[in-house]
């Protein structure tokens, strides 16, 4: 299994199990597997000071990619994809722990 994170044109990012598509030795696209949506978000602390102080800590949340769909492999046209990197440790691994959980 090759997990990486794929920042897409809409802005989004997904993390899934990633393949490059392969035709006639050409590059045609990328295929999706599993995949989900990465949101991060900067938790929100009420505090009296003027200055902000920030722990550098995100909430992150996993949701499936496309809700609607039952297909767990889609593919993606090579000009949707900005890039494609490895996550932090932490992300892959709440993405494969969810993903186990959904499998069993």
């Amino acid at each position: 299994m090759s997990i990486k994170l794929a920042l897409l044109k809409s802005g989004e990012t997904v993390i899934s199990d990633a393949k490059e598509l392969i035709s006639d030795d050409k590059m045609c696209g990328y295929l999706f597997t599993n995949p989900h949506k990465v949101e991060a978000r900067t938790p929100m602390l009420l505090v009296e000071e003027t200055e902000s102080k920030s722990s550098g800590e995100l909430e992150i949340s996993l949701t499936p990619w496309i809700v609607l769909s039952k297909d767990d492999q889609i593919p993606v046209p090579p000009d949707w994809v900005v890039t494609i990197v490895e996550p932090v440790n932490e992300v892959k691994e709440m993405y494969e722990e969810k993903i186990n959980g959904q499998i069993n």
